[in-house]
């Protein structure tokens, strides 16, 4: 009889533990941002797309990822400026050493590591390249050849839908 008792008393316990997963804690930031239950799920469809295509991404709030030589944060549906749902009320800047964009959709790239990536932004945007002073950003086109290239401290306007990949230094 113990034993059913103690089971019947951990048994709720044990499903509410198993029922905190990392999706729901991110549909909570989601709600909690104020977005909708059908908001709340478009970002997460994009998010999963995100996921997809990226087999390096990881996804770390509601909008925000990991992606390969930085972050990515996804404008929420309903928001008129990128912010991480995570982090309300935390304006996206672009720190000393990085070089920041926002694509034409309104998504936010942050990369801080050196290297050759991959890129998916798309659309008429911007950048920022606050690296040092001399460091070289690249931006290529599909077949790997080199399209245009900023030399830090700069920032201006692009047209992110022909660049595939991105070398920040």
């Amino acid at each position: 009889m113990t034993t059913v008792t103690a089971a019947l008393i951990a048994g709720p316990v044990l499903t509410a533990q198993a029922s905190t997963s990392p999706q729901s804690t991110f549909t909570r930031q989601a709600r909690a941002a104020g977005l909708s239950a059908a908001q709340a799920a478009a970002l997460q469809q994009r998010v999963d797309s995100v996921l997809a295509s990226d087999p390096q991404a990881r996804q770390t709030s509601a909008n925000k990822l990991s992606i390969a030589g930085g972050d990515l944060v996804l404008r929420a549906p309903g928001q008129s400026e990128t912010r991480d749902l995570a982090a309300p009320g935390q304006a996206l800047d672009c720190a000393n050493g990085h070089l920041c964009i926002r694509d034409g959709l309104g998504n936010n790239y942050d990369y801080y590591y050196c290297g050759y990536y991959d890129f998916g932004g798309v659309g008429d945007g911007t950048f920022n390249n606050n690296q040092s002073s001399g460091t070289r950003a690249r931006f290529y086109n599909q077949n790997g050849s080199e399209r245009w290239s900023n030399v830090a401290k700069d920032s201006g306007t692009a047209s992110w839908t022909p660049v595939y990949h991105i070398r920040p230094c």
